[in-house]
């Protein structure tokens, strides 16, 4: 976890209002979280902490990309992403962590922001790996590939018996007793 040291941001005798902290993170920051999704990726993150007097407000700003395989073409492409995650840092007398709200003793003296990061990263993932690579000045993605899947597409569309049956036909009469 040495390498996650540069994220201490010191809490105690930090005055009132916003603190701005700006970090770099990529591969190396990643590999110290086991089975992360993501193995090669790099973020510039723009990290506001206010301070209130009873709360922190942590807000991280980041952009940057992750490498992966396209879901449309298998190709590998560094797929963009921008994301804004805020979270509060509430005084109490246990430490504990809820969704949001993270909760800690009066006594911290400095605050590891490396897991809330990752975290944020993390959820700001797309569901699917694809954008739009025709913009970009030399397309990543995969023509014979495409166009095997469109002809693939095409053949079993031609294939689809044409009287209206359907593979479910079958199930009507079964008997429910």
């Amino acid at each position: 976890m040495s390498a996650l040291k540069q994220f201490n941001i010191p809490i105690r005798g930090l005055k009132t209002g916003f603190h701005e902290y700006n970090f770099s993170i990529d591969k190396d920051f990643f590999s110290e979280f086991e089975g992360s999704p993501i193995q090669k990726g790099r973020f510039e993150v723009k990290f506001i902490l206010d301070k209130r007097e009873d709360m922190l407000v942590l807000t991280f700003d980041f952009k940057g990309s992750i490498n992966t395989d396209c879901d449309r073409c298998l190709a590998n492409i560094n797929l963009p992403m921008i994301a804004n995650e805020d979270m509060i840092v509430k005084y109490a007398d246990e430490p504990k962590e809820e969704d949001v709200v993270i909760y800690i003793s009066r006594e911290t003296t400095e605050l590891n922001v490396a897991k809330y990061l990752y975290e944020s990263v993390i959820l700001a993932m797309p569901v699917t790996n694809v954008y739009n690579c025709e913009e970009e000045r030399e397309n990543v993605c995969d023509l014979e590939m495409l166009k095997y899947l469109e002809n693939k597409a095409e053949k079993e569309q031609e294939e689809k018996p044409s009287d209206g049956a359907s593979p479910w036909d079958a199930l009507k009469d079964f008997n429910k007793n």
